[in-house]
């Protein structure tokens, strides 16, 4: 199995405000390991910035269809780490989905590593 360490980012996210933008699905074949997820305010006020994790990864015989929310306010011109050191193990399917209390003002930058 080859591992290997990748970025994604959006200069500007969501493009519609109460409407999740995807940042990033896994592949088949994959396996991802989250190991950073940061969120950036660019506008000229306090945004409010939400991480969704859509899974239908499949436990112990049992199909979990669960959506997963991170919600953290971003004051003026901060950054916010999302994952605190903490790592997030992502399956084939598995969405990571952004969104924001205003229209193109978070700037979104995730780091993982790709196992296939």
């Amino acid at each position: 199995m080859a591992n290997t360490f990748k970025v994604i980012t959006r200069d500007v996210a969501p493009a519609s405000s109460g409407t999740p933008e995807t940042l990033y699905t896994v592949q088949s074949g994959s396996t991802v390991v989250v190991l950073g997820l940061t969120l950036a305010n660019v506008h000229t006020a306090q945004v409010t910035g939400t991480v969704q994790l859509v899974s239908t990864t499949t436990q112990t015989s049992q199909t979990q269809n669960t959506t997963a929310h991170i919600v953290k306010d971003i004051p003026i011109g901060a950054t916010v780490e999302i994952m605190g050191g903490n790592k997030l193990i992502l399956n084939v399917g598995d969405i990571i989905k952004i969104d924001a209390s205003v229209a193109d003002k978070l700037s979104v930058t995730m780091s993982y590593m790709e196992i296939t």
